[in-house]
Protein backbone atom coordinates (compact mmCIF):
# COMPACT_ATOMS: atom_id res chain seq x y z
CA UNK A 1 0.00 0.00 0.00
CA UNK A 2 2.52 2.50 -1.20
CA UNK A 3 0.22 4.35 -3.48
CA UNK A 4 -3.02 6.54 -2.09
CA UNK A 5 -6.15 6.24 -3.37
CA UNK A 6 -8.15 9.04 -4.77
CA UNK A 7 -10.84 8.88 -1.49
CA UNK A 8 -8.14 8.97 1.26
CA UNK A 9 -6.19 12.22 -0.68
CA UNK A 10 -9.80 14.28 -0.83
CA UNK A 11 -10.46 13.34 2.75
CA UNK A 12 -6.75 14.56 3.72
CA UNK A 13 -6.80 17.80 1.70
CA UNK A 14 -10.27 18.30 2.96
CA UNK A 15 -9.17 17.77 6.13
CA UNK A 16 -6.07 19.70 6.21
CA UNK A 17 -7.48 22.65 4.61
CA UNK A 18 -10.20 23.46 6.69
CA UNK A 19 -7.59 22.78 9.89
CA UNK A 20 -5.16 25.11 8.62
CA UNK A 21 -8.18 27.95 7.97
CA UNK A 22 -9.06 27.65 11.27
CA UNK A 23 -5.20 27.25 13.02
CA UNK A 24 -4.17 30.44 11.40
CA UNK A 25 -7.65 32.33 12.10
CA UNK A 26 -8.10 30.78 15.57
CA UNK A 27 -5.10 29.00 16.69
CA UNK A 28 -7.20 26.39 17.57
CA UNK A 29 -7.09 22.69 16.00
CA UNK A 30 -11.28 21.39 16.61
CA UNK A 31 -11.33 17.44 17.89
CA UNK A 32 -14.82 18.02 16.01
CA UNK A 33 -12.52 17.52 12.33
CA UNK A 34 -9.36 15.65 14.09
CA UNK A 35 -10.92 13.04 15.61
CA UNK A 36 -13.23 11.83 13.14
CA UNK A 37 -10.52 11.98 10.93
CA UNK A 38 -8.80 9.52 12.78
CA UNK A 39 -11.68 7.11 13.02
CA UNK A 40 -12.79 7.47 9.57
CA UNK A 41 -8.99 6.77 8.37
CA UNK A 42 -9.06 3.55 10.72
CA UNK A 43 -12.51 2.33 9.95
CA UNK A 44 -12.44 3.17 5.87
CA UNK A 45 -9.16 1.02 5.42
CA UNK A 46 -10.09 -1.63 7.03
CA UNK A 47 -13.17 -2.17 5.15
CA UNK A 48 -11.71 -1.55 1.70
CA UNK A 49 -8.52 -3.32 2.00
CA UNK A 50 -9.45 -5.69 5.32
CA UNK A 51 -7.34 -6.62 7.74
CA UNK A 52 -4.10 -5.43 6.30
CA UNK A 53 -5.48 -2.29 5.52
CA UNK A 54 -6.25 -1.63 9.28
CA UNK A 55 -3.01 -2.44 9.93
CA UNK A 56 -1.41 -0.21 7.56
CA UNK A 57 -4.07 2.49 9.08
CA UNK A 58 -2.95 2.34 12.76
CA UNK A 59 1.07 2.20 11.74
CA UNK A 60 0.34 5.35 10.18
CA UNK A 61 -2.00 6.26 13.32
CA UNK A 62 0.98 5.59 15.88
CA UNK A 63 3.33 7.12 13.51
CA UNK A 64 1.70 10.53 13.10
CA UNK A 65 1.21 10.57 16.96
CA UNK A 66 4.41 9.59 17.31
CA UNK A 67 6.29 12.35 15.98
CA UNK A 68 4.50 14.95 17.47
CA UNK A 69 3.77 13.59 21.26
CA UNK A 70 7.31 14.58 22.56
CA UNK A 71 6.71 17.99 21.11
CA UNK A 72 3.12 18.64 22.82
CA UNK A 73 4.83 17.09 25.95
CA UNK A 74 7.12 19.51 26.16
CA UNK A 75 4.44 22.42 25.63
CA UNK A 76 5.96 23.30 22.31
CA UNK A 77 1.99 22.28 20.45
CA UNK A 78 -1.32 22.15 20.79
CA UNK A 79 -2.91 18.94 20.92
CA UNK A 80 -4.83 19.12 18.26
CA UNK A 81 -1.79 19.03 16.00
CA UNK A 82 -0.91 15.73 17.63
CA UNK A 83 -4.62 14.27 17.11
CA UNK A 84 -4.39 15.86 13.63
CA UNK A 85 -1.24 14.36 12.38
CA UNK A 86 -2.35 10.44 13.61
CA UNK A 87 -5.50 11.52 11.52
CA UNK A 88 -3.31 11.77 8.22
CA UNK A 89 -1.42 9.00 9.17
CA UNK A 90 -4.61 6.91 9.74
CA UNK A 91 -5.84 7.93 6.13
CA UNK A 92 -2.19 8.21 4.64
CA UNK A 93 0.00 5.31 6.16
CA UNK A 94 3.48 5.53 8.25
CA UNK A 95 5.48 6.25 5.07
CA UNK A 96 3.95 9.12 3.54
CA UNK A 97 2.84 10.00 6.87
CA UNK A 98 6.56 10.31 7.82
CA UNK A 99 7.47 12.58 4.62
CA UNK A 100 4.70 14.75 5.30
CA UNK A 101 6.06 15.32 9.52
CA UNK A 102 9.65 16.31 7.25
CA UNK A 103 7.72 18.38 5.13
CA UNK A 104 6.20 20.58 8.03
CA UNK A 105 8.95 20.33 9.96
CA UNK A 106 10.45 22.24 7.22
CA UNK A 107 7.87 24.42 6.51
CA UNK A 108 7.81 25.28 10.50
CA UNK A 109 11.47 26.31 10.23
CA UNK A 110 11.35 28.46 7.02
CA UNK A 111 8.02 30.45 8.90
CA UNK A 112 9.80 30.78 12.09
CA UNK A 113 12.75 32.31 10.59
CA UNK A 114 10.11 34.53 8.66
CA UNK A 115 8.35 35.82 11.82
CA UNK A 116 11.59 36.01 13.69
CA UNK A 117 13.04 38.96 10.93
CA UNK A 118 9.30 40.61 10.52
CA UNK A 119 8.93 40.54 14.26
CA UNK A 120 12.50 41.94 14.49
CA UNK A 121 13.28 39.50 17.90
CA UNK A 122 16.36 37.84 17.17
CA UNK A 123 17.88 39.04 20.01
CA UNK A 124 15.02 37.21 21.94
CA UNK A 125 14.86 34.18 20.19
CA UNK A 126 18.99 33.57 20.67
CA UNK A 127 18.01 34.19 24.46
CA UNK A 128 15.39 31.12 24.04
CA UNK A 129 17.64 28.86 22.14
CA UNK A 130 20.52 29.13 24.96
CA UNK A 131 17.52 28.35 27.48
CA UNK A 132 16.46 25.60 25.69
CA UNK A 133 19.92 24.31 25.01
CA UNK A 134 20.60 24.47 28.79
CA UNK A 135 17.52 22.62 29.58
CA UNK A 136 18.31 19.79 27.23
CA UNK A 137 21.82 19.79 28.36
CA UNK A 138 20.93 19.72 32.17
CA UNK A 139 18.05 16.75 31.19
CA UNK A 140 16.26 17.87 35.15
CA UNK A 141 12.93 17.69 35.91
CA UNK A 142 13.01 21.32 37.81
CA UNK A 143 14.06 23.02 33.94
CA UNK A 144 10.84 21.54 32.04
CA UNK A 145 8.71 23.65 30.34
CA UNK A 146 6.69 25.92 32.09
CA UNK A 147 5.43 28.45 29.12
CA UNK A 148 2.93 25.88 27.19
CA UNK A 149 1.48 26.79 23.88
CA UNK A 150 -1.86 27.32 25.55
CA UNK A 151 -0.71 30.18 27.25
CA UNK A 152 1.66 31.95 24.27
CA UNK A 153 -2.49 31.68 22.78
CA UNK A 154 -4.13 34.47 24.70
CA UNK A 155 -1.16 36.77 23.83
CA UNK A 156 -2.10 39.88 22.25
CA UNK A 157 1.25 39.38 20.18
CA UNK A 158 0.63 35.88 19.37
CA UNK A 159 1.49 35.92 15.55
CA UNK A 160 4.64 36.87 16.08
CA UNK A 161 5.30 33.98 18.67
CA UNK A 162 3.46 30.93 17.74
CA UNK A 163 3.39 28.64 14.21
CA UNK A 164 -0.05 27.66 13.02
CA UNK A 165 1.37 24.02 12.81
CA UNK A 166 -1.94 22.61 11.14
CA UNK A 167 -1.28 24.74 8.60
CA UNK A 168 2.44 23.63 8.09
CA UNK A 169 0.77 19.86 8.16
CA UNK A 170 -1.54 20.71 5.24
CA UNK A 171 1.71 22.20 3.52
CA UNK A 172 3.52 19.40 4.30
CA UNK A 173 0.52 16.71 3.04
CA UNK A 174 0.13 18.53 -0.48
CA UNK A 175 3.91 18.73 -0.71
CA UNK A 176 4.08 15.40 -0.35
CA UNK A 177 0.73 14.58 -2.90
CA UNK A 178 3.02 16.66 -5.34
CA UNK A 179 6.01 14.77 -4.62
CA UNK A 180 3.99 11.16 -5.28
CA UNK A 181 2.47 12.33 -8.24
CA UNK A 182 6.00 13.51 -9.80
CA UNK A 183 6.93 10.14 -8.81
CA UNK A 184 3.75 8.79 -10.43
CA UNK A 185 3.06 6.19 -8.02
CA UNK A 186 0.25 8.52 -6.47
CA UNK A 187 -2.48 6.06 -6.98
CA UNK A 188 -0.97 2.99 -7.04
CA UNK A 189 -1.84 0.80 -4.78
Amino acid sequence: MDGVLPVPISVVVLAVIVTAATDVWKFKVHNLLTLPLLASGLIYHSIVPGAEGFAFSLRGALCGFGLLIALYLKGGMGAGDVKLMAGVGAWMGAGLTFYVFIASSLAAGVYALLVIVLYGRTGEIWTHLKIAWYRISAVGRHLGAEDRVETEVTRQDRRGRIIPFAAMIAFGVLATLALQWYRGNLFEP
